[in-house]
């Protein structure tokens, strides 16, 4: 299995390299997921997910499961996604330092279908899943984790498994409601070995475990013409809203270790135990209204996320704990709101071009935090999609749907203090650029 593979190798070189090289154990990991840092399916990425509260794809099933319900045909799609990025963390008496330009790239496919015909009752019930996996498929869990000097991005990183499935019905004229679970892995690895100086082990045995961890994400959509006024025209016609609920959420990785080194360390040999967290989801609260027109829409949203929990997530992470460190420069985090505007036109019954702009604050408070040194800043977000309906298709019972969008993420500048590892000072200013693009097809049953 990949992930018991790759997490053999990990244990084994945790253990091995913090005998041999005497190093305080590294960790450090990325606060970003694919869903928030950049958008799922190409609408969301599009309209920096501003319309995502109202789009029917099965990235509802991320943003609001309860739009499941707006198209009441099945829909089978694929999609993949690329993001180049340059993070920079320069000092002003020197050159420009790019700390990451590393893209992240990828695969995405999602289902949803309507369950209703299962029942005798016939009320429509839809069940949405979709996955991505990056590398293209290639990478199901990977984990870096470091403490560092020079700096490191809060955000943005690889989080290989994005996976949600949730379900929706319908409730009354208008009014409609889901629930999904966001997947995310708990893995864990016992590795117990005799080892040389030089590194060479033998009587290795390992025990590795990477259970499912299920958080709740709830959303209800309002259509207020339907609900208010069903057989006649009225204010609220074209008018919905929505409001979304997400739990926080992250993937953890624990490393328990026992290890004998011949005529150094005898039995019962030197215990290391390594815990720590990766791409930490906030409590999230989020609204979105949206007015729809005969071929053109308009809306937005506002996300309220409780980032100053991270906080206590860290007091139980032995890399990120900050209990050496002075009360005055731990980590610390500010709840945020992020509001996001976004708009879609038909140019006719084929194409639609669609463009969104967000502001997102960054969550992080503290310019000086030694050991970890993240780094953050607010960015700008811009993006603009097109869509494509080919209508002719021969064999298929419906439409097929081709979906690009292009995302503009400007990280403004922000000054921070790093901190080495002998407590030594430097003045540093962040800021970077992200492009991404992202593509799907959706084939309607």
């Amino acid at each position: 299995m990949a992930i018991s593979s790759r997490l053999s190798v990990r244990a084994l070189s945790v253990a091995i390299a913090s005998l041999s090289a005497g190093l305080s154990l590294p960790a450090n990991a990325s606060m970003g997921n694919l869903g928030t840092t950049y958008g799922v399916m190409p609408v969301d990425v599009a309209t920096a997910q501003s319309l995502s509260m109202f789009n029917d794809q099965v990235s509802a099933t991320y943003y609001n499961p309860a739009y499941l319900t707006k198209d009441e045909r099945g829909e089978l799609t694929a999609g993949i996604l690329h993001s180049e990025q340059e993070l920079r963390s320069a000092n002003p008496n020197a050159n420009g330092d790019v700390l990451s330009s590393s893209p992240s790239q990828h695969v995405l496919i999602g289902m949803k279908t309507n369950l209703g015909s299962l029942t005798r009752f016939k009320h429509p019930i839809y069940l949405g899943f979709i996955a991505g996996v990056e590398k293209y498929g290639k990478e199901m869990l990977a984990f870096d984790s470091q403490t560092t000097e020079s700096g490191q991005f809060l955000q943005y990183g690889k989080e290989p498994l994005f996976l949600n499935i949730g379900g929706a019905t319908p409730l009354w004229r208008g009014i409609s409601a889901g629930a999904s679970v966001r997947v995310t892995l708990d893995a864990t690895a016992n590795l117990d070995a005799v080892s040389t100086l030089g590194g060479e082990t033998t009587r290795e045995r390992l025990a590795v475990n990477a259970e499912p961890s299920l958080k709740t994400i709830l959303g209800t959509s309002i259509d207020l013409g339907s609900t208010f006024c069903p057989e006649s025209d009225c204010f609220f016609q074209g008018w919905e809203t929505a409001f979304t609920y997400r739990t926080k959420s992250s993937a953890s990785t624990t490393v328990d270790s026992n290890i004998i080194v011949t005529q150094t360390i005898p039995d019962p040999g030197l215990s290391l135990a390594v815990s720590t967290i990766d791409s930490f989801q906030p409590e999230t609260f989020g609204f979105g209204a949206q007015y729809r027109g005969d071929s053109w829409r308009i809306g937005g949203s506002i996300e309220k996320q409780n980032w100053s929990e991270l906080e206590q997530q860290f007091a139980g992470d032995t890399i990120k704990d900050q209990g050496s460190v002075a009360p005055g420069d731990r980590i610390q985090f500010d709840d945020i709101l992020i509001p996001r505007v976004g708009a879609e036109y038909a140019l006719n019954k084929n194409f639609s071009l669609r463009a969104g702009l967000a502001y997102e604050e960054s969550p992080l408070k503290s310019t000086r935090n030694p050991e970890i040194n993240y780094l953050d800043t607010d960015k700008i977000v811009v993006g603009l999609g097109l869509s494509a309906t080919y209508d002719r298709t021969r064999l298929l019972a419906y439409p097929v749907r081709l979906d690009i969008g292009y995302q503009y993420q400007q990280l403004q500048e922000r000054d921070f203090t790093l901190v080495d590892f002998d407590d030594n000072e430097t003045s540093v200013t962040a800021d970077g650029d992200v492009h991404v693009v992202s593509g799907s097809v959706t084939l309607k049953f």
